[in-house]
């Protein structure tokens, strides 16, 4: 063979040999995308040595089942097919969801002297959980957690869900845990040593402790304070802090844990139920706080407009499922405290000073519950603040206001102070005005007196004393009358035919006529110092001193002949009277009564009408 052909024949070898490199290329470059779509199996969570605790969002993957029918042996196929994926930011918390959430993890436990570990749910209110262990061997194990399963059947009586790992040394383990809660969803997984758990425990009951201790010496401090000052506020202030501890004590898992352990019903119904009783207890210690039944009646109608709202929102938590009657009233929680700010803003502008440090309170704890509400509805990332925000801003606020209270106490004694200093003052100004006044008042109240005796002596129509008056008044002349020397003489007179004048021109014209005869007769009787009466209907009676009977017969006769003189004016009548006069007197040795004068004159008065009427006759016993 010549040197050309083997030259041809090389290059013929290497070009065959490139093709053949290039399909081999391009094969392997059409099977990348094949290759790619086979998924990768997760990489474990290890647990390296000196590690004792460990937080799963970051490592564990999530599947969400909608309807909740996937059986474990789904969920696992599932989990190897690539459907499970990272937590969203790495945040368990997803609010109110329906179905069911797959959380899955393989776990190497590379420590040798820790075969056993913890694994919790840092969430206490989780309906059920279903926890599936497979081993390298391929067996599952089966354990069940949550408040639907009896607190006794945890692994430890810890207030929240808790199971048992058992993790040999080397080996790869897959954890594949099934939530299904109407509660809010959140999975906060982690892995303790049992001596980290401990540690854990120690930790959460010095820090839950410490909170419930500052509770429960709130409470105790205003009961004393409510029994000894008899307070609405601080009774108020007692049931918003009794009902709002009895709601962290059940969000914290307490409530399973010490009241109702075996009881699904309450563990659910207890949320919504312990919530309402908060708001109720905040809203009637913000309206009694406030005084808005005073200072603001708009604003106390709509506070006990929200009472009656929440009072019936807790009655029908009672059987509206769980997961309608909780976001309702966690909901309602941000609403409520919002109303209280606006009340207490309100208050404040209007110089009610007690309010501003009730506003900071109430701000506190808005913070606190807005960041807990958020998170349970997925909108905060959990993280220590968001978690405990309830207890920080609920602790500060029942802080301030107790020391509102205290302060609201201390300026109503300030003003109650004040108050009585004013009136104190008031009273020592006024005491000299009042003794004034006071004695002004007796003496016009003895005036009035006189008066109204005066009055009970008087006939109210004519003026003249009354009948009553004149007997008690004609006995003591009688009988003063002995060793003075002069006689006293009775007259008796009677309007002539006084019923005509009633009959004709009607009675009030015969009034007028016997007011102006009453008026005429004591004319003429006050020149002798005489006592003028009338003595009943159209009859009057003059008793006065005289010197003999012919004295008396002359005043007798100046009487007829004024009340004869003039006619009396009602209206436009011209109306005259005349009168009949029977007289009769008393010497002062006589011991004659006041009944026998008088019949003695009544006698001479029928003489005088025999007679003609319009005439005088004096009596015809002796003198």
């Amino acid at each position: 063979m010549g040197t050309g052909q083997i030259a041809s024949s090389s290059r013929s070898r290497w070009r065959s040999l490139a093709a053949l490199l290039l399909a081999l290329l391009l094969s392997v470059c059409a099977a990348l995308p094949a290759l790619s779509a086979v998924p990768a199996p997760p990489s474990p969570l290890r647990l390296n040595a000196g590690d004792n605790s460990f937080s799963l969002s970051p490592s564990v993957r999530y599947w969400h089942d909608q309807h909740a029918s996937a059986s474990p042996d789904q969920a696992f196929a599932q989990a190897h097919a690539g459907a499970f994926v990272p937590l969203p930011n790495g945040n368990p918390a997803f609010g109110f969801q329906a179905g069911a959430y797959w959380f899955h993890l393989p776990v190497e436990n590379l420590q040798r002297d820790e075969p056993l570990w913890i694994l919790v749910q840092e969430y206490a209110l989780s309906d059920r959980l279903d926890l599936y262990l497979r081993y390298p061997d391929g067996h599952v194990e089966h354990t069940a957690g949550g408040d639907h399963v009896p607190f006794a059947d945890r692994f430890i009586r810890y207030r929240h869900p808790n199971f048992r790992l058992d993790l040999p040394a080397g080996q790869r383990v897959e954890l594949l845990l099934r939530v299904q809660s109407e509660s809010s969803m959140q999975v906060p997984l982690a892995l303790y040593t049992p001596k980290a758990f401990a540690e854990l425990l120690r930790d959460a009951q010095f820090s839950n402790g410490l909170y419930y201790g500052i509770v429960l010496a709130l409470l105790c401090y205003n009961l004393v304070l409510w029994l000894m000052l008899r307070d609405a506020s601080y009774f108020w202030y007692l049931l918003h802090t009794g009902a709002f501890g009895l709601v962290l004590f059940t969000l914290n898992g307490y409530g399973f844990e010490y009241l109702w352990p075996t009881s699904a019903w309450l563990a659910d119904a207890s949320i919504p139920l312990s919530i309402c009783l908060a708001l109720i207890g905040m809203q009637l210690f913000a309206r009694s706080f406030l005084d808005l039944h005073i200072r603001w009646p708009t604003g106390d109608k709509v506070c006990l407009g929200v009472v009656v709202f929440f009072a019936a929102l807790g009655i029908a938590a009672t059987w509206l499922p769980y997961s309608i009657a909780t976001p309702i009233a966690s909901r309602a929680v941000l609403l409520g405290v919002v109303w209280i700010i606006v009340a207490t803003v309100v208050m404040l502008r209007r110089g009610y000073q007690p309010a501003r440090l009730f506003l900071i309170a109430w701000a506190l704890f808005l913070s606190g519950t807005a960041a807990f509400t958020l998170l349970a509805f997925g909108v905060l990332p959990r993280n220590f603040w968001t978690q405990n925000g309830v207890q920080i801003g609920s602790a500060l606020e029942l802080l301030l206001l107790s020391l509102a209270l205290g302060k609201r106490y201390a300026s109503l004694r300030e003003e109650n102070i004040r108050i009585v200093q004013e009136t104190n003052e008031k009273l020592e100004r006024g005491l000299i005005d009042r003794t004034r006044e006071l004695r002004t008042a007796m003496a016009e109240l003895g005036e009035a007196n006189v008066r109204l005796q005066e009055y009970s002596r008087r006939d109210p129509l004519t003026g003249a004393y009354n009948r009553r008056h004149f007997r008690e008044a004609f006995a003591q002349m009688l009988e003063s009358r002995n060793g003075s020397g002069r006689r006293i003489a009775l007259l008796l007179l009677d309007l002539d035919f006084f019923k005509r004048i009633n009959d004709s021109h009607g009675h009030p014209a015969g009034d007028s006529c016997l007011v102006e005869a009453a008026r005429r007769i004591e004319e003429v009787a006050a020149q002798r110092d005489g006592l003028v009466a009338r003595f009943g209907g159209e009859e009057f009676v003059v008793a006065l001193s005289c010197r003999d009977a012919q004295d008396a017969l002359q005043v007798a006769e100046a009487i007829r002949l004024r009340i004869q003189q003039d006619p009396v004016c009602h209206e436009k009548l011209a109306i005259r009277l005349s009168v009949s006069i029977g007289i009769h007197t008393v010497s002062s040795e006589r011991g004659s009564s006041a009944e026998e004068v008088i019949r003695i004159a009544d006698e001479a008065l029928y003489r005088a009408k025999d007679d003609g009427r319009n005439c005088v006759r004096h009596s015809l016993s002796a003198v």
